[in-house]
């Protein structure tokens, strides 16, 4: 892929700005199985940054249950989640750094989340991230949330921009499918979970962190 002209680079959340991942990774299991339900560690990771209409109808199957309340599940992992971060919430490295040396450039910064608005911004004024941030995007917006493309194709067009000037950071699957999907070169910084041949091949790049990706893309 030829390298694109950057004027905006859309940020996902959960395991690309903060470390908050490994709590999810934790706490859908536990809900499942307050409820009666089994999920194994590979079956958490598959829910990373999955959104509505999947994330319902993928847990449903899991369960084998045609009752499955997957709001009912959804509440209790999102009381789990407020109990893990009650202590604070960590930032990935050089989170805080990119985005004021991007906002110094004059390169736009938007947030691209499975999350609704509410949490979204909650997590980032409380990690002191919400004021680096020119648009916050999230899939209650949009009709399709992440592996479809409509989040990203959403951002870009709130940012009047083409897909093309964009650069979206992913640290999963299903976000990396979802930004792929709209048309935007795609940086995946993995988190818990390297990316396979199958995303290798669609990605415009993969770094270890925020850091190397700025280094390499806006210090040369």
């Amino acid at each position: 892929m030829n390298a694109p002209t950057i004027r905006a680079v859309l940020f996902d959340l959960d395991g690309t700005l903060i470390d908050t991942e490994k709590y999810y990774r934790l706490a859908w299991p536990q809900a499942m199985a307050h409820y009666g339900y089994s999920m194994t560690d590979s079956q958490a990771l598959d829910m990373r940054s999955l959104g509505r209409p999947y994330a319902p109808a993928h847990l449903k199957e899991l369960s084998g249950d045609p009752d499955f309340d997957y709001l009912k599940i959804k509440a209790y992992r999102v009381k789990l989640m407020e109990d893990y971060l009650k202590d604070g919430i960590e930032l990935k490295h050089y989170a805080r750094e990119i985005l004021e040396k991007l906002r110094a450039r004059n390169i736009i910064t938007a947030v691209a989340t499975a999350n609704d608005y509410e949490r979204a911004s909650r997590f980032l004024k409380r990690v002191d991230l919400f004021d680096l941030f020119d648009k916050i995007i999230c899939a209650t917006m949009v009709e399709h949330g992440k592996p479809a493309p409509d989040l990203y194709a959403y951002a870009a067009a709130q940012l009047h921009l083409d897909p093309c000037e964009c650069v979206a950071v992913e640290d999963s699957p299903n976000g990396v499918k979802s930004a792929v999907a709209a048309g935007i070169p795609t940086v995946m910084i993995p988190d818990l979970s390297e990316p396979d041949e199958e995303l290798s091949a669609m990605l415009w790049h993969c770094y270890p962190d925020l850091e190397q990706f700025y280094r390499d893309c806006f210090c040369k």
